[in-house]
């Protein structure tokens, strides 16, 4: 109860429902779009580089490389299994954009459990920027491999091999992977130069992002419930299961704790950004009225208000 009192009472967090807050009343304020690219970048910049930096102190051992087959494994089997529910209730095309972007990862989500650890001063394995990286290209594989098999009306040109190649190019995914090649290279001396950009000023950073996500929320909740229940059960749900599992099942892969409740994380988290741009391009049909505010308006919201406290909690449990 205090970890969940202290996390609804940190700063970004209040940004964020300000945000909400703000579109409900009808105000104008309003991030800049090319404000809100740059903090995204600068985000995306950081915690990769840092996550390079403390990757680079430690070794690549059997844990590394389990944790990385575990994340992989994550990102194949949420798309699967959640596809099947959804098409039940759903188009092919929705069903297969939904459980691509639960099956991949929110980069903002993460970082917001990051900066939970930051605050309460406890260290998580470097690595772990790593996994994230690697769950976002396999689940919309996935997706697209589905939506291709059960669909009516299959568009080849739109195959497999262009969904791979656009999510391994995504801005996102390739400046987290680059960053964190950068941030393994350098040495301690080289980093501590850039510190007081990558560290000082990252919270500020990122409460003005969860601001702006608010507003973006706040527009869009609305939307959901006019669909139905389903859809929103889905988003509060399955996530909650997937987190709740995947920490549990965390404990055979690292014995760390905290690499256990940012699996958790990672599992109960959807994508935004990168399976929303990917699914724009190979499947044009999926409504992203539908897919988007899921993952935006309920699931991110519930991961940082509740979902970090109850995560961290079933990790030390």
């Amino acid at each position: 109860m205090e970890i969940l009192l202290n996390n609804l009472t940190n700063p970004a967090l209040l940004f964020f429902i300000l945000g909400i807050f703000s579109k409900q009343v009808k105000s104008d304020l309003e991030i800049p779009a090319n404000s809100s690219k740059f903090i995204s970048i600068y985000l995306l910049f950081a915690i990769g580089f840092k996550g390079g930096q403390e990757l680079s102190h430690g070794s690549i051992d059997s844990e590394v490389l389990y944790a990385l087959l575990f994340s992989v494994a994550l990102a194949l089997l949420v798309p699967l299994y959640t596809f099947f529910i959804l098409k039940k209730k759903l188009s092919i095309e929705n069903a297969g954009a939904i459980c691509a972007a639960y099956g991949s990862i929110s980069a903002v989500t993460f970082i917001s459990a990051v900066y939970f650890l930051d605050s309460q001063q406890l260290e998580f394995s470097g690595h772990m920027v790593a996994v994230m990286a690697t769950m976002e290209a396999p689940s919309i594989a996935i997706g697209v491999m589905l939506i291709s098999r059960y669909s009516s009306e299959q568009n080849r040109k739109n195959n497999l091999n262009v969904s791979i190649g656009h999510a391994m190019t995504n801005g996102s995914v390739l400046l987290i992977l680059g960053s964190l090649l950068v941030g393994f290279i350098v040495n301690d001396d080289q980093a501590a130069g850039i510190k007081p950009f990558t560290t000082d000023i990252f919270t500020g950073f990122l409460a003005i992002f969860l601001l702006d996500m608010g507003l973006t929320c706040g527009e869009k909740i609305g939307d959901l419930f006019k669909k139905g229940w389903f859809i929103p059960t889905f988003a509060i749900i399955i996530p909650l299961i997937n987190g709740t599992l995947t920490c549990i099942l965390a404990k055979l892969v690292t014995s760390n704790t905290n690499d256990q409740f940012l699996f958790a994380i990672l599992a109960g988290s959807a994508s935004y950004i990168a399976v929303p741009a990917a699914m724009k391009l190979v499947a044009p049909k999926a409504n992203p009225g539908i897919y988007v505010p899921m993952a935006l308006a309920i699931t991110f919201p519930i991961n940082i208000t509740i979902g970090i406290p109850y995560y961290f909690w079933l990790s030390q449990f």
